[in-house]
């Protein structure tokens, strides 16, 4: 039997059978900290958040480590900076 491009052989055994059967689920996205709480704009005197916000070496954590939907993201990154400028945090740990 001659295989070609795109053909897929069939199971040869019930561990096979169930990995092609087996569904994709789907997560139902968790929301970000700051839309469950209802919080508008990210404040940036409240240093205890912020710092959870960056690493130990003082770097922003992306919207992926950090759980923040797109809007959140982007008042932490201004609060985060303005917090800074102002002393509050450190710029690197």
């Amino acid at each position: 039997m001659a295989y070609r491009m795109g053909y897929r052989a069939k199971p040869t055994n019930a561990f096979d059978a169930k990995k092609r059967k087996r569904k994709a689920r789907f997560r139902e996205q968790a929301k970000c900290r700051f839309c469950r709480e209802k919080i508008a704009e990210v404040d940036y005197k409240e240093v205890a958040v912020l710092i959870k916000l960056t690493t130990q070496q003082g770097k922003i954590l992306s919207r992926k480590r950090s759980g923040n939907c797109a809007a959140h993201q982007r008042s932490c990154k201004r609060a985060i900076k303005r917090a800074r400028y102002l002393g509050l945090i450190p710029y690197v740990s």
